[in-house]
């Protein structure tokens, strides 16, 4: 596959996901995505399904631990005015958690299947205008920014004292100094950047010349095949439950 054909048919089983479909509908929708995974990741599926485990449980957790144990009934029985029941809020959170595992496993999905490239190369194999492309990597660049903000104002913070290395009531107490000196470093490199590195770099003018250099491939190989498979049970999944009477 290349990188515009996974991005298609991830952008399908996502938009299928956000759709909210039925129990049937939502069934084929995973049992398309495993395939799609099996097929083209095999092994590093275990992978995807990790780090998806990673983001959701946590997510899972707190929102069981405040629907289920202390609203007691779903959001949509308190819209309705109606008794809401323990089970109903337990249903409804592991709808919206299997859903957004969904979501996460596929962009994990996606990213992992070329993983043998570059950010940057897995950009410019993409088919967007150059201004889109420019913004996705100057917001990975921001992401690294604020990374290494986070590991500078860390060790800094541990050197003086004032944080600790392992879990302590230190750490909780003065958790905000933290966030603070994250704040203030990625703000202070940023500006820096924009205001002085670029310009006399001319980063955005070279970055654009890198970005326009090659040409993207917008579907070839197996994203022929998995295409019409994608569009053709997307078809299927939004009229599962409506054909089986299912609301």
């Amino acid at each position: 596959m290349t990188p515009n054909g996974a991005s298609a048919v991830g952008f399908i089983l996502i938009a299928l996901a956000v759709s909210d479909p039925g129990p049937r509908g939502f069934t084929l929708l995973v049992a398309l995505t495993l395939a799609l995974a099996i097929v083209e990741l095999r092994g590093a599926t275990v992978t995807a399904l990790r780090r998806a485990a990673v983001v959701v449980l946590p997510l899972a957790a707190f929102m069981g631990l405040v629907w289920v144990g202390f609203v007691g009934e779903a959001p949509y029985q308190i819209a309705s005015a109606t008794a809401g029941t323990r089970d109903a809020a337990l249903i409804y959170v592991a709808k919206l958690c299997g859903r957004l595992f969904l979501i996460v496993g596929v962009v994990q999905l996606v990213l992992l299947r070329f993983r043998a490239l570059t950010p940057l190369e897995l950009i410019r194999a993409l088919a967007l205008p150059a201004g889109v492309k420019r913004v996705l990597v100057v917001t990975l660049s921001l992401i690294a920014t604020l990374r290494h903000a986070i590991d500078r104002a860390h060790i800094a913070l541990i050197a003086a004292g004032t944080l600790t290395r392992a879990a302590s009531l230190r750490n909780l107490v003065h958790g905000w100094r933290l966030i603070q000196a994250v704040w203030l470093s990625a703000v202070t490199i940023m500006l820096g950047r924009m205001r002085d590195k670029w310009p006399v770099e001319n980063t955005i003018a070279r970055l654009d010349r890198t970005l326009a250099t090659g040409q993207a491939h917008l579907f070839a190989g197996a994203d022929r095949i998995w295409l019409p498979i994608a569009l053709g049970a997307a078809l299927v999944i939004l009229l599962a439950d409506r054909i089986g009477g299912t609301s």
